[in-house]
């Protein structure tokens, strides 16, 4: 009797723990797909950026090109890693446009760039936001898939680590939204 009384309560556990583990990789790709969201809007929103200033200055081809570039690699770019080192090579390139509104009085005087100016700053801090909800369910889903007993169940279902999603500490720095 005794026996069978353990052996439901091993079984019990191990279904807890597997469970716990499902749901915390369901929440790691849930936080994925709100970063690749606001990933998206912030890549449809370039474009738009681009456009702007060509009008004023167009003859910035060699900047216009970069941020375009920035853009194409960080759409194709594939997982966290990737994307995070994609993403910061064009918000580098998004500083240099940004850098062109100083020179352009008037393309800085453009209520649709400093529209567009806004709404990219507002993306990149709900992109934080969601950076940081990620990080924290992998950090969580990771250190259980580590810890003893949960590693045994991690172990005998394929659960595997997860990457964070890390950004250069020179690429932290939200490109700066200057209204004059």
């Amino acid at each position: 009797m005794w026996e069978l009384l353990i052996v439901a309560l091993v079984v019990v556990v191990a279904v807890g723990m597997y469970n716990s583990l499902v749901r915390l990789r369901q929440q790691a790709d849930g936080a994925w797909a709100d970063i690749d969201v606001q990933l998206k809007r912030r890549h449809d929103l370039v474009p738009n950026l681009v456009e702007t200033v060509k009008g004023y200055a167009g003859h910035e081809k060699e900047t216009l090109e970069r941020v375009i570039q920035a853009r194409s690699s960080a759409m194709s770019a594939q997982g966290p890693a990737a994307k995070a080192e994609a993403e910061g090579v064009l918000t580098g390139a998004l500083k240099s446009l940004f850098a062109l509104s100083e020179a352009y009085p008037q393309l800085q005087a453009a209520g649709g760039f400093r529209d567009l100016q806004g709404a990219l700053s507002e993306i990149e801090e709900q992109v934080a936001q969601a950076r940081r909800y990620y990080n924290a369910v992998v950090r969580d889903f990771n250190t259980k898939i580590a810890t003893f007993p949960s590693v045994l169940i991690a172990r005998a279902f394929g659960f595997t680590k997860r990457e964070f999603f890390e950004i250069e500490e020179a690429e932290k720095a939200v490109p700066k939204v200057k209204f004059d």
